[in-house]
């Protein structure tokens, strides 16, 4: 199996190259990727905890799903992909907004990301891929907020700053 490429970025999210996932992650290299927040009827977040073989922040909770774009793929494309690769299911995604972050992990690597952020609404129980998840969970978002505060070793580096602003978004724009 060959492994994944990631699009390399400038800060203006135009491509300009592309790595092996990995190497990117040894060496902080700006890429694409995105972040898809489901969301129920009950302003509940689906939470997924990464499957305990995962090679970095295994067990670790986080969004409901995250990864990155392949060439030639719009985001919204990307994020039914994966939803569906990780979770089963597909909702109707929408952008909400784009920023740039850096998170190292423990294991020497370093997310780099351009992170375009989704929505989606969904409100029956994933059919989780057990390559990809060990389990899931509905959490109210304050009480997600919450939880980081007083357990972030529970939640992966990235969600930790990707959620705080999803949070501030949801605050600015009353979805």
């Amino acid at each position: 199996m060959t492994e994944e490429n990631v699009i390399l970025v400038n800060e203006n999210d135009e491509q300009i190259g592309l790595m092996p996932k990995l190497e990117a992650h040894e060496k902080a290299v700006l890429h694409r990727a995105f972040s898809v927040f489901v969301l129920n009827n009950k302003n509940e977040l689906m939470l997924q905890q990464r499957a305990h073989h995962k090679y970095h922040s295994p067990m670790l909770w986080t969004n409901t799903c995250c990864s990155h774009q392949r060439e030639g793929e719009s985001n919204i494309q990307a994020g039914n992909r994966r939803l569906m690769e990780e979770m089963g299911f597909q909702t109707d995604l929408k952008e909400l907004f784009h920023f740039i972050y850096k998170a190292p992990f423990d294991n020497g690597l370093t997310e780099h990301e351009l992170d375009h952020v989704m929505i989606g609404y969904y409100n029956e129980s994933p059919i989780i891929n057990p390559d990809e998840v060990e389990s899931w969970k509905w959490m109210g978002i304050d009480a997600v907020k919450e939880d980081i505060l007083i357990n972030p070793e529970a939640y992966t580096v990235w969600f930790r700053i990707i959620f705080d602003e999803f949070y501030h978004y949801l605050e600015a724009h009353k979805l």
